[in-house]
């Protein structure tokens, strides 16, 4: 929400097969240019639509560290203006 205009949303599924389980999180948010996606993952980097928002730049980080731990992977697809979804890959043990 933190991204996002006063009423935006947020959309979560999620899907199970028989290798994994797959989280979707889809907001209404200001988007990701396709420039900056393959940056937003590092160590507090910050985009640029966002840099006066608060924040340091970890959270995408950590999250990412979190779930490659646990043998699983993290993605992200976006449209600027339109919402970003990112979408957890957790294997099934």
């Amino acid at each position: 929400m933190k991204y996002s205009e006063p009423g935006g949303s947020i959309h979560i599924t999620a899907e199970a097969n028989e290798m994994f389980i797959r989280l979707d999180i889809a907001d209404t948010g200001f988007g990701i240019s396709q420039e900056e996606l393959p940056q937003i993952f590092r160590r507090f980097y910050r985009g640029k639509n966002v840099r006066d928002a608060e924040g340091v730049g970890i959270g995408l980080f950590l999250a990412r560290e979190i779930i490659t731990a646990q043998g699983g992977h993290m993605k992200a697809a976006s449209v600027p203006g339109q919402g970003t979804v990112f979408s957890i890959f957790l294997p099934l043990f």
